[in-house]
């Protein structure tokens, strides 16, 4: 059941992204609060990602991708290509279709001011939000060996998992942050990427060599569109999980783009620093060279900076969209009320009480009811769009 949701959810995305690429394909879009390109990617590239980016590789994805005998979809292609099409490229059209939708049609039909829908997408924000901290708390033993087993998660990393949150929650307080925040991510990880490169002793060529494997990714791109297997669905529900929302904050960000230059951002830009990521961490497992140390604390600050980045980003909208503000709440009440909500949300992820395929689900839901809103009820208003996408028709 679950594989039909995601793959009919998929298909339709694609479908929607071909038709608005080619119906807009000079319409300029603007946002509320424009700002130059390089931000505008760095907030795109730290909000549209999370923790799992840092963790998911070593930890779990190569070896599950090369134990083909265990998992037989994965053997017509190698992990790291695996790995790309799970995070990177074509599956960045989600985002262009929710930014290009909250740029140019929600200012004129508000399908998201009807009360029960805004009910709905921050509940979906709030949840797929604690299911970012309930990653990073799953994750920290492994990556913090040295505190602990490496397997159970004590009562540190809760402490450390809140105190993330209780972070990410005060800096949402004001919009400043959000710059810094996203392009101090964004070095942080480009950093990252060059620590893991000179401690594993790569040369460029050795780093030509591994990212090369990508190419089997775009020579089987089409195989990535509907599920390969169990895990390659719950990515992609987790991809629709974050798309709305994701959509909805950054596209108050763009500034001035074509629809086909969005299009291309949004499947060019983030490719480039996860292709070299994971062509990083490739070198490491096919090499087998231990992390132990400065590398997994290394990997923990950035996880922890990409965690407090994705909350301040995702708080930050829901308390918006509520109206929960610190203008109402008062600093001290709007920053604990947050903090205490989502760590509690946090645990019923971490315990398995929440599912991110049934966030994914009523995400899906919300596709078809905007879609059904505008054929229905505001098709009239979609006959002026063709200037300036934030101008509604009159």
């Amino acid at each position: 059941m679950l594989t039909s949701i995601i793959s009919f959810g998929v298909i339709l995305a694609f479908v929607l992204v071909i038709f608005c690429v080619i119906k807009w394909w000079n319409l300029e879009l603007t946002g509320v609060t424009p700002v130059p390109l390089f931000t505008f990617i760095a907030i795109l590239f730290t909000s549209g990602l999370d923790v799992g980016l840092i963790m998911f590789p070593l930890a779990f994805d190569y070896p599950l991708y090369a134990d083909t005998a265990a998992e037989p979809a994965y053997a017509f292609t190698n992990p790291l290509a695996l790995e790309f099409g799970f995070w990177g490229f074509l599956i960045w059209a989600f985002y262009f279709l929710t930014t290009f939708y909250f740029c140019a049609i929600e200012p004129r039909v508000k399908f998201f001011e009807i009360p029960a829908v805004r009910v709905l997408n921050n509940i979906v924000i709030i949840t797929t939000c604690a299911f970012t901290g309930a990653l990073f708390l799953i994750y920290m033993p492994y990556y913090i060996a040295e505190v602990g087993d490496g397997e159970t998660i004590l009562p540190i990393f809760y402490l450390i998992c809140f105190l993330v949150i209780l972070i990410a929650a005060f800096s949402s307080t004001d919009i400043k942050f959000v710059r810094v925040l996203s392009v101090s991510s964004t070095v942080l990880f480009f950093a990252l990427i060059a620590f893991m490169f000179f401690n594993a002793g790569m040369s460029v060529g050795d780093l030509a060599s591994t990212s090369s494997n990508i190419g089997g990714y775009f020579a089987n791109i089409h195989k990535f569109i509907i599920p390969l297997t169990d895990y390659h669905e719950f990515y992609l529900f987790w991809w629709f999980a974050w798309s709305i929302m994701i959509g909805q904050f950054v596209s108050r960000f763009v500034g001035g783009l074509k629809t086909w230059q969005l299009l291309a951002a949004l499947l060019i830009f983030p490719s480039i620093p996860l292709a070299l990521w994971f062509s990083v961490l490739y070198y490491y497992f096919l090499n087998d060279i231990g992390t132990a140390g400065i590398p997994n604390w290394a990997m923990t600050i950035v996880g922890i900076v990409f965690v407090i980045n994705s909350f301040d980003s995702l708080i930050r909208l829901y308390t918006d969209n509520l109206n929960l503000t610190t203008e109402r709440f008062g600093t001290v009440q709007y920053v604990l009320a947050n903090a205490v909500g989502l760590f509690a949300l946090t645990l019923l992820f971490q315990s398995q009480w929440l599912q991110i395929q049934w966030v994914g689900t009523v995400v899906i839901g919300i596709y078809l009811l905007a879609l059904a809103y505008l054929f229905f009820v505001k098709r009239d208003r979609m006959s002026g769009l063709t200037g300036n996408a934030n101008m509604p028709a009159e």
